[in-house]
């Protein structure tokens, strides 16, 4: 009966049944257990230990004062046997807020480690190559990896579930408002995970750190969320990501007055589109769901496609002009806020647009990662064009051009330049009907030229990629991180400031330092920085081409001899 009953667990997933095996053993599952259990007694002790206590000396007629306590100005009062009366609803929401926060940190980033670690293990021992061969699909496969592999830590939090639920139903928070937590919690583990996994498919190159890179981001994550108020700005879409935003409504959903509270958020001025989003815990949490499932939905685009090739980008080039523009919708619709007192538009465009700069500069920085395409791939388009239509490489081919905006193993440099153009548009629109009066006329072109520095950055990335070096990936990233950081060092160092010298500063990802001191002359200062900027992105596109035609050119002669 045993049997049968553990094959019909590894007919429904394989995968989520080899790793759990690996993992269900009695020693493991006993000291899942007794760390959990552990834990909760040590909590409980302190929160007793927390508990007011008499101190005063006999017949002292001096009051006692505690926050545990019931009285005015939480005076200690005394029953009829002596003992005080305790507000016990506040003392059990102080341990469901502690015991939902151990919870978040230990499920995301203990989880985020495991996956990762277990990813890079596989890649070493060479399992994982012997997975992909499984006839499995790649979602059974990595779904039961999330299931499976962190097994031990769903052990522990099933163990703490009963204490977490008591604590809250005492607090007077609803059951319901209880299940909905967990329901965030799923959702937010579900997304971390994901995304773990496809860090650590995607970051195969840089074995040996993976793990403690991708928790130890995780948890600075967490660590910054627990303070990141609300402040009218694009910046609070990252509330979304935090588990912690839906733990503030559920403690505030207890009727205890002095409960612990999370309104130093100030999330009830929170709005996107200036729909008041954080004056309704149902709309917050309902967005909340809905954020998870959207990019979760675009992880596991990439985790589709990279599972089986890990030669393949992240996201193809139709996908990638969708994920733009889901991006910039939810950047322009945190951009777009009104005082909460009176719904009128803040004074805070250009807050908000250079917030939106260094957003989509970290954005295409990302996405020139996941587009670049490598050298094998390129070798083989360029054979198959030349193979195709002879000597006829014209750029404006109207199948090259095709080619370049949807074909996998084309170059991203057309790519990235539509979804620069999609994001140029939709930002240049809401600088042009902004209400504000912050001078628009330097934003228009600032934004050109931060857009021209990242085609220069994704242009030198596939050259790189097209070399015939060792490691080119690691290459890439290391000049590009080299590009974002040493100039604007070398400029301060060199005193070099952007008042005497804001051509230099528009090559850096910096160009909005020279606004401090807007004048109508810096408009021709940019637009020469524009001009010299397409002068050097038509240099290095020149070189692409003729990388290009060479290796298209010497693979048909290998392949005709």
């Amino acid at each position: 009966m045993k049997s049968n009953w553990l094959d019909r667990i590894g007919d429904l997933n394989p995968q989520m049944w080899r790793e759990i095996k690996g993992r269900f053993k009695t020693r493991n599952l006993i000291v899942a257990a007794i760390i959990s259990l552990l834990g909760q007694f040590t909590l409980l002790m302190m929160a007793m230990g927390g508990l007011p206590t008499d101190d005063r000396n006999p017949g002292s007629t001096e009051k006692n004062y505690h926050k545990y306590c019931t009285g005015i100005s939480q005076e200690c009062l005394q029953d009829g046997l002596g003992n005080f009366v305790i507000n016990w609803q506040l003392w059990w929401i102080e341990i469901f807020t502690v015991l939902s926060v151990i919870g978040i940190f230990v499920l995301l980033v203990a989880g985020t480690y495991m996956l990762i670690i277990d990813l890079a293990k596989e890649e070493k021992n060479g399992t994982l190559n012997f997975i992909r061969l499984s006839p499995r699909t790649s979602q059974s496969i990595l779904f039961g990896k999330i299931l499976g592999v962190p097994f031990l830590l769903y052990v522990f939090a099933a163990f703490a579930l009963p204490l977490h639920f008591w604590a809250g139903i005492s607090a007077g928070i609803p059951f319901m408002g209880i299940l909905i937590y967990w329901a965030v919690i799923v959702a937010s583990c579900f997304f971390f995970y994901s995304t773990s996994l496809l860090f650590g498919l995607f970051s195969s190159a840089f074995s040996g750190v993976q793990p403690w890179l991708g928790s130890g981001l995780v948890l600075m994550f967490l660590l910054a969320t627990c303070s990141l108020p609300i402040a009218n700005l694009p910046t609070d879409w990252i509330n979304l990501f935090s588990p912690y935003t839906i733990l503030s409504y559920v403690v505030n959903a207890s009727p205890v007055e002095n409960s612990f509270s999370f309104s130093y958020l100030n999330l009830d001025s929170w709005q996107w589109f200036y729909f008041p989003l954080g004056s309704n815990a149902v709309a917050t949490i309902s967005f909340s769901l809905f954020n998870y499932a959207l990019w979760s939905y675009w992880i596991w685009q990439g985790l589709q496609r990279r599972f089986h090739n890990p030669t393949k980008t992240v996201l193809n080039k139709g996908q990638s002009y969708s994920l733009v523009v889901c991006v910039e919708i939810m950047f322009l619709g945190f951009a777009l806020q009104a005082n909460n007192e009176s719904y009128s538009r803040l004074d805070s465009t250009e807050s908000n647009f250079l917030i939106l700069l260094i957003l989509n500069q970290l954005l295409f920085l990302g996405l020139i990662a996941i587009l670049s395409v490598q050298r094998q791939a390129l070798q083989d388009w360029a054979r198959y064009r030349r193979e195709r239509i002879g000597n006829r490489w014209g750029f404006w081919s109207r199948d090259l051009i095709k080619d370049l905006l949807w074909a996998e193993k084309s170059p991203s440099i057309l790519a990235i330049a539509i979804n620069l153009v999609v994001t140029f548009v939709i930002l240049s629109a809401w600088v042009v009907f902004s209400s504000s009066n912050w001078n628009s006329i330097l934003a228009l072109p600032l934004l050109a030229v931060t857009m021209s520095l990242i085609l220069i950055y994704a242009t030198i990335v596939q050259l790189i990629l097209l070399m015939r070096a060792k490691k080119r990936m690691q290459w890439a990233a290391v000049v590009v991180i080299a590009l974002v950081v040493l100039p604007p060092i070398f400029l301060g160092v060199l005193s070099v400031s952007p008042d005497n010298f804001p051509l230099l500063w528009l090559f850096t990802v910096f160009p909005w330092a020279v606004t401090q001191n807007a004048s109508d002359a810096l408009v021709g200062v940019i637009f020469t920085a524009f001009v010299c900027q397409l002068g050097i992105f038509a240099v290095l596109n020149g070189l692409l081409n003729r990388q290009l035609k060479v290796v298209g050119k010497s693979e048909t002669k290998a392949l005709l001899k």
